[in-house]
């Protein structure tokens, strides 16, 4: 599309926009910075990562694409240079699953003798302050299984940390959310998905905030793994319901919560749960921590 044709369909846009009766989506393309730098000003490294797998387990399953993007922001959230996106491809030496084919377009005959460039992908993260997945529960332990020179690091979730009900958003899906900036992009690739990602950070949102300012301080305060040990046999159902999961590891139920929430959890297990025989375990945890596999 040349510059001309560009610009009569963005003064076509905006036209539609100005009814109140239109909502137009742009596509995303390939970005090198949201805002201008300051000069003198602090900057962090961050990288937006995503990876496809394939299944759900990290323990039986193997990473077979991984995606990750440097980016550069201020500290009030600003981002003001993105990089070259840099993506592998990796023979999990299995056939897929026909369903993971359909999810990611992957194949085994794209997959076959390709292999994640182990030096300059643990150099990539290595020089990160934080990490980001848009559900880092799921791709952090994948990644450490796969690259364990990148553990310790810092790792923040788009999906689970920001208040994106508070932050006049409905849903968490990364696609909705894009699409709630105005902005739209095609399939389901880590390359595609790891930009979306940065998009959604640069977000200004109408506090004057960027949505990346809203996950940093969420990233920053403590939380808690709340450790339900020894509690009792019938307790395991209110347990579920209020949203334990046994840990096979420390064999308890187990759940994270936030700071704020951690007097009035542990209120609730000495009334609900323990009643008066007992205490349940508080761990702080810090953005180091959070996401790792149990």
């Amino acid at each position: 599309m040349s510059s001309t044709d560009h610009d009569t369909f963005e003064r076509a846009a905006r036209f539609l926009e100005s009814s109140g009766d239109y909502r137009v989506l742009r596509k995303l393309r390939p970005v090198t910075g949201f805002h201008a730098p300051i000069p003198g000003a602090e900057y962090r490294v961050g990288v937006a990562i995503d990876v496809e797998t394939t299944g759900l387990d990290c323990s039986t399953d193997r990473i077979i694409e991984l995606a990750v993007q440097r980016f550069r922001y201020d500290l009030a959230g600003r981002i003001v240079e993105v990089g070259q996106p840099r993506v592998w491809r990796e023979d999990p030496e299995r056939a897929l699953d026909p369903v993971i084919t359909r999810l990611t377009g992957l194949t085994d005959d794209m997959l076959k003798g390709q292999a994640i460039d182990d030096e300059v992908a643990l150099e990539i993260l290595a020089s990160a302050d934080l990490i980001v997945a848009h559900n880092a529960g799921f791709d952090r332990p994948f990644v450490d299984k796969r690259l364990p020179g990148v553990a310790g690091k810092a790792w923040a979730c788009s999906l689970a940390e920001p208040d994106w009900l508070d932050l006049g958003f409905d849903g968490r899906a990364l696609a909705h959310l894009v699409s709630q900036c105005g902005w739209f992009y095609e399939g389901h690739r880590a390359e595609v998905d790891i930009l979306a990602l940065i998009y959604l950070l640069a977000h200004d949102l109408p506090d004057g905030r960027t949505v990346m300012s809203h996950l940093m301080a969420a990233s920053e305060r403590p939380s808690f793994t709340v450790n339900a040990v020894d509690a009792p046999f019938d307790s395991k159902d209110r347990l579920k319901a209020r949203g334990y999961r046994w840990n096979s590891v420390l064999r308890c139920w187990s759940r994270d919560i936030p700071e704020v929430e951690r007097d009035a959890e542990e209120a609730w297990l000495k009334a609900d749960v323990y009643v008066g025989h007992g205490a349940p375990a508080f761990l702080a945890v810090s953005a180091c921590d959070r996401y790792k596999a149990p």
